[in-house]
């Protein structure tokens, strides 16, 4: 019970340090921010609120002004099924891409990031 009840302060420290301390979002003219949107349309990044590795993916989200659908695995059990079946196993961070019809589930934080940043880093 002490160790749970310390996780959830620690989580909660780690949320409200990136919410402090934040990126600025990047600025894009309002057509290039439309294709943006446009290509987030088929990424949903499945996450648990607290984790420190969902939220240094969440932060790469804001800095790139990347509209991603965030889905609770931890929470909402219809996520976490889609999470379960779809990618094979409950892990997050793990961004679903969905792309000309195919469906790919991407694990760990890094190569969430290395694909974000090069998607939309330049644009």
């Amino acid at each position: 019970m002490i160790v749970k009840a310390l996780r959830v302060g620690l989580g909660q420290l780690i949320v409200f340090g990136d919410w402090v301390s934040r990126p600025a979002k990047r600025k894009r003219d309002p057509a290039a921010q439309a294709g943006v949107d446009e290509a987030a349309k088929g990424l949903a990044l499945y996450q648990f609120h607290a984790c420190p590795f969902c939220v240094k993916t969440r932060r790469t989200l804001h800095r790139l002004n990347v509209p991603v659908a965030l889905r609770d695995a931890k929470n909402d059990p219809v996520h976490r099924q889609a999470l379960e079946q779809g990618g094979g196993r409950i892990k997050v961070p793990c961004l679903r891409i969905e792309e000309a019809g195919k469906v790919t589930w991407m694990y760990e934080s890094k190569a969430i990031i290395a694909y974000l940043d090069e998607r939309f880093g330049k644009h």
